[in-house]
Parts: C-alpha cells; sequence; structure tokens
C-alpha cells in the first residue's frame, strides 16, 4: 500500500496508471461499446460496407471505415482486449520462466548455473525481433503464434536480471542466518532470497508490457501477426497502409485510418512506460540509495 501511495502521489506514475485504467475499462466494456453481429466471432472486424475506399467518420461508424468498410472503432475498442491479452499473457509467462531460471541457477551455483547461462547465452544470440518474425512465420499467421515467439525468445532478460540479483542477495547474513538455522533450500530461496530479488525484474515487466503490445502490433502490421479482419491495434493501421499520403490534391485526406489507431497504441504503451518509470523509483531500493548518496541530506529536507 505505502508503494501504491507513492505511485500515486507521483504525476507520471498518476498518469500512466489512468491511461491503463481507461483501456482497461474500454476492454472490459467492449461487448456495451461496440455489440458484436457474431457472439461466436467477436474479434471479427464489423464491416460496414464493402466499399474499397475509406469512409469518413459518420453515425454508421464514429471513427470511420477502413478500406474495405471495416469499422476503425469496433477495431481500437475489440483490439484492446488483445492488447491486454498479449502483453499480459507475454510478460507474466516470460517473467516466471526467467525468474525461475536465473534465480535458481544462480541460488544452486555450479554447474546448474553454468549450464543455464548457456541456453541463455545461446538465445540472446540471436537478435530478438528477427527471431520472433521468422519464428511466427514458420508457424504460421496467428496471434497466439506470435505470442508463442515472444514467450520462446522474451524470457531471457529476466534470467539475466534475476541471476544478479540473487548472486548478490544470497551472500547477504540473513541468508546465511537462516542457513544456519537449518532451513532447507528451498524455504531460502521462495521466503528469504526471491522475495528481496524480484523487485528489479516487477519494473522491468512493467515496462515490457507496452513494449510487447507496440511488437505485436508491428508483426501483424507487416503482415505477420494476426489474421486479416482480426481485431488488431496493428491491423487497422495495415488496413490504412495504402491512405497513408492520402491523394494528390489532400495528402491528409484519409487521415482518419491511421490517426486513431495512432492515438490508441501511443497512449496504451505510453501509460506502461510511464507506471514502469515510476515503479522503478519507488520499488528499486538501488536506484533510491544512488539518488540519496548524490544528496546526503536528502532524508532532512
Amino acid at each position: 500500500m505505502d508503494s501504491l501511495r507513492k505511485v500515486l502521489r507521483n504525476p507520471l506514475g498518476l498518469t500512466g496508471l489512468i491511461l491503463i485504467s481507461f483501456w482497461a475499462v474500454i476492454a472490459l466494456s467492449a461487448p456495451l461499446i461496440c455489440p458484436p453481429k457474431n457472439p461466436q466471432n467477436p474479434y471479427s472486424v464489423k464491416r460496414v460496407s464493402y466499399s474499397s475506399l475509406p469512409t469518413p467518420p459518420s453515425p454508421k461508424a464514429l471513427l470511420g471505415t477502413t478500406g474495405g468498410g471495416y469499422d476503425i472503432l469496433y477495431g481500437i475498442v475489440w483490439g484492446s482486449r488483445n492488447a491486454f491479452r498479449v502483453g499480459l499473457i507475454v510478460v507474466s509467462t516470460t517473467l516466471v520462466i526467467g525468474v525461475l531460471l536465473g534465480g535458481l541457477g544462480a541460488f544452486a551455483g555450479g554447474i546448474a548455473d553454468e549450464i543455464i547461462m548457456r541456453i541463455t547465452d545461446l538465445f540472446m544470440s540471436f537478435p530478438f525481433l528477427i527471431a520472433v518474425i521468422v519464428m511466427s512465420i514458420v508457424l504460421g499467421k496467428g496471434l497466439d503464434k506470435v505470442i508463442l515467439a515472444l514467450i520462446v525468445f522474451g524470457w531471457r532478460q529476466y534470467a539475466r536480471v534475476m541471476r544478479s540479483e540473487v548472486l548478490s542477495v544470497k551472500e547477504k547474513d540473513f541468508v546465511s542466518s537462516a542457513r544456519s538455522l537449518g532451513m532447507s533450500s528451498f524455504r531460502i530461496f521462495f521466503f528469504h532470497v526471491m522475495p528481496n530479488s524480484i523487485f528489479p525484474v516487477f519494473v522491468l515487466a512493467s515496462l515490457d508490457v507496452g513494449a510487447t503490445v507496440l511488437i505485436a502490433a508491428s508483426l501483424s502490421f507487416l503482415g505477420v501477426g494476426a489474421e486479416p479482419g482480426y481485431a488488431d491495434w496493428g491491423q487497422m493501421i495495415n488496413f490504412a497502409r495504402s491512405w497513408l499520403l492520402g491523394t494528390s490534391e489532400h495528402p491528409f485526406f484519409y487521415w482518419y485510418t491511421y490517426v486513431y489507431p495512432s492515438i490508441t497504441i501511443i497512449t496504451f504503451v505510453l501509460g506502461w512506460t510511464l507506471l514502469g518509470d515510476t515503479l522503478r523509483d519507488v520499488l528499486d531500493p538501488k536506484l533510491r540509495n544512488n539518488l540519496y548518496a548524490a544528496k546526503p541530506n536528502a532524508k532532512h529536507e
């Protein structure tokens, strides 16, 4: 609760929470805001018409339509659910894998740590974005394939960060005291070492939610991610790619096809970035110590 109060008192952290909460409400209220024509497949973007040209905002489509008559508002609203699904599933899964592999390897030491780190180095040798694109193409189109590819190559950074933290924490006096009291290694790791090592990983995870959604949207824009017609923010911008330059007489004639989806992605990613930066300031004790070292009288001001 104390950490939450600190986040709420920070203007940037409060702004991030407001943006995230806004999109969470949109995602939860999607069936009320944009009732699907086909309840069995609500993520199929509603088509107002089959016109090859985009149409401007109107009572039938409040934010306009893209080429093919796809309703931009419907794609944004239902795409918010996909954004949370991709971001939270990928980050939570990679966090668990990375924390367990990096933490247990560092705590055990020896050959176990060496094997885990060499495997991590192997995955680190692949450029992340290229590896995700190639794996997504091999697995085939679909957002689930993108999620799997992001998980396969996303855990490595958490493993390295967790390993460095555990190597430091396991040498502390309270860990030695726990060993001297006869506590099992399992209890020491999960009840003493991990709680004191995991805060930097949480900060990294909060920053990665927005970055993960941005990568997934980029893949959909490139035609690798979501299938055509699927409610996905990157897919909505992909629908607008032929209209980015407008017409020769009116360069921004079809502005609504890409402005609204772009603002959507920017605000969502910005919310998680601001929250992550604030959590870093609040939860990372090393950063706080560095600040106090730079200002010796900071505690007394």
